[in-house]
Parts: structure tokens; C-alpha cells; sequence
């Protein structure tokens, strides 16, 4: 009758789960020949403000590549004035985080205020305010 086959349905169905999911190690096994790798590719270029920001006596910019670029990560004063490059190389598309210690191109110790950093690949610009406080 109806509920002799709802019940049959019920069981099928927990045998299928059963045998598919190990309940005794809480792990459902893949057997593969070769290792699986995943990474996460950021679908659009952006970059985002420094942390901590006020800032003393290091800072943390991370940015985002959507695709491999040519990468330019550069530091100015109020100025204009180039103060530091951080990154100047190729790079695949991926997440980055870069560190400032607040030292200009030569190792010297910059003075407190407002600076700018600008994120430059071949199709992406963008600029923000950071400031180092002592």
C-alpha cells in the first residue's frame, strides 16, 4: 500500500546517505591521483585602506588582481614627491597584503603625517590617504 511504499522510499534513501557519508570519521572521502588545489581569484581589482590607519610604526595595505599584472605599489607625500615603492614586478591574480614601516627608498625613518599609496596595473588606478603618527 501507499505507506509500505513510503517507508521503502525512506529507507532507500538512508541507505544511499549512508553509503555515501562516513558518520563514523565525519569525513566523506575523495580518492584522487593527483592533489587538488583551490584558490580563490578576486574578480575585480580593487584596493583597500591601509590597517591600523592612523598608524605607528607599521601599516598593512592589501590589495586585490583580477587577472596577472604588471604591479606598481607606491608611496607619496602631500608633495607629490615619490617616498617609497613597495612592489614593482609582475604578479598573478590573487590577494595580496603589503607592510610600510614608514621608511622611505633609502631605510630612513619618514615624519609624521599624511601620505598617499597608489595601486597602478596596466588597466587599474587608485590612490589613498594613510597617516603615520609618532
Amino acid at each position: 500500500d501507499h505507506r509500505d511504499l513510503h517507508l521503502s522510499l525512506r529507507r532507500q534513501r538512508q541507505m544511499c546517505i549512508r553509503d555515501r557519508f562516513d558518520s563514523d570519521h565525519l569525513m566523506n572521502p575523495i580518492h584522487m591521483n593527483e592533489a587538488l588545489e583551490v584558490r580563490l581569484v578576486p574578480s575585480e581589482f580593487a584596493l583597500s585602506q591601509n590597517y591600523p590607519n592612523p598608524f605607528n610604526p607599521e601599516t598593512t595595505i592589501s590589495y586585490d588582481l583580477a587577472e596577472v599584472s604588471e604591479v606598481r605599489l607606491e608611496v607619496y607625500n602631500v608633495m607629490g614627491q615619490l617616498v617609497n615603492t613597495l612592489v614593482s614586478e609582475a604578479q598573478p591574480a590573487g590577494r595580496y597584503r603589503m607592510r610600510w614601516s614608514g621608511q622611505d627608498a633609502f631605510g630612513r625613518q619618514v615624519a609624521s603625517g599624511v601620505y598617499f599609496y597608489r595601486l597602478q596595473t596596466e588597466g587599474f588606478k587608485a590612490v589613498r590617504k594613510l597617516m603615520l603618527l609618532k
